[in-house]
């Protein structure tokens, strides 16, 4: 020990609340325990725990437990000092971006290749608009609709690297629940499938499915990523159910990189991946067939309907992936459903004289 008091580190600009209250008080736990002549190694044999669970504390990026901090008053000898400061901030006030989500945004940006698997959603760089809607409206049902606005635009706003001149490589590998489970309603996630098939015929973007038979030969429980830089350099990416973990060591990136391409090997190609999505797009529409409800369609007139009213033809635009159709003179009368590509087909045929127009 020198005697010299540390130098207090500069305060980043405008940090989120709870990252801000998780440094000062860090830097208090630090500033205790230094001024007690103790090291690091010393006072987690103490509390106990890891040393890199108290630098994390200390540095403010991990929120400490009520037992956590009792322990340190009784190292420390300063009463109930720390609980009673603890017990007087609101760790878990909500922030909309985390300094984590921040960090993986970054590291997104700068990527030139994303290698990525999820368990549980479409990945947020391949989702529709409506998707992301449905999915941020049932998992933050008390933001509000401000509130879940601000997510979708934020989220729309990373998909614009897919359309830059030199966009980055994207190898997805999909559990085969993700395309599986309906978010939003049939017709909201027969148009998200049609959306990964539509990406997957890009030269950039590969999207494979991890099927349900691999079981255990699935090595990530969760989120996780493999991100590259422009100068070869990995890092990898994985997400809990509240915050965000990064991993720089080559080594252990290299383990997670292996990983990451064992499961790719394993899962379908990106040929059967998209059999696969059609497969399961074919029973979205039969229950989207079912279940629309046409009585909010915006009815206009076919492009191929002659001027004269002999084809007098009116469809919807409401419903993707599908093609409601019925008489302009029998408005209430039954209504048809094409699929938007049989649709498609049909009118081409009328307009090349395939067919007759009536």
């Amino acid at each position: 020990m020198t005697g010299r008091k540390p130098a207090s580190p500069p305060a980043p600009p405008s940090p989120p609340l709870r990252a801000s209250a998780g440094s000062v008080f860090g830097g208090l736990v630090r500033r205790t325990r230094e001024a007690r002549g103790m090291s690091q190694g010393d006072v987690a044999k103490l509390i106990p725990c890891s040393r890199p669970h108290l630098t994390r504390v200390e540095s403010g990026t991990r929120v400490p437990q009520r037992n956590f901090v009792t322990a340190c008053d009784r190292i420390f000898g300063t009463g109930s000092e720390l609980l009673e400061i603890w017990e007087e901030i609101d760790w878990y006030v909500p922030v909309e971006h985390p300094d984590w989500y921040q960090r993986f945004v970054r590291a997104e940006a700068q990527a030139t290749v994303i290698q990525e698997y999820n368990c549980a959603w479409i990945s947020g760089l391949l989702q529709t608009e409506r998707y992301m809607r449905a999915l941020f409206s049932f998992r933050q049902p008390d933001g509000g609709a401000e509130l879940v606005e601000q997510r979708v635009a934020a989220r729309l706003d990373r998909q614009r690297r897919f359309d830059e001149a030199d966009p980055p490589l994207f190898l997805m590998v999909l559990a085969e629940a993700t395309v599986r489970q309906v978010v939003g309603g049939p017709e909201v996630m027969y148009e998200q499938l049609q959306h990964l098939l539509d990406l997957g015929r890009r030269p950039n973007v590969v999207i494979q499915i991890a099927p349900f038979g691999l079981g255990a030969r699935v090595p990530f429980d969760g989120f996780a990523t493999v991100v590259v830089f422009p100068d070869g350099k990995r890092r990898f990416y994985s997400e809990s159910a509240d915050r965000g973990h990064f991993i720089d060591n080559p080594r252990e990136v290299q383990r997670f990189q292996r990983s990451f391409d064992q499961l790719r090997a394993d899962a379908l190609s990106a040929p059967d991946s998209a059999v696969l999505i059609r497969s399961v797009m074919r029973g979205l529409r039969n229950v989207a067939t079912t279940s629309t409800d046409l009585s909010v369609a915006s009815w206009r007139k076919a492009s191929y309907s002659g001027g004269n009213g002999g084809s007098c033809v009116e469809v919807a635009d409401d419903f993707p992936g599908l093609v409601p159709v019925r008489d302009s003179k029998d408005p209430d009368g039954p209504a048809l459903l094409f699929r938007a590509e049989a649709w498609s087909s049909f009118v081409d045929a009328v307009k090349s004289g395939g067919l007759p127009a009536a």
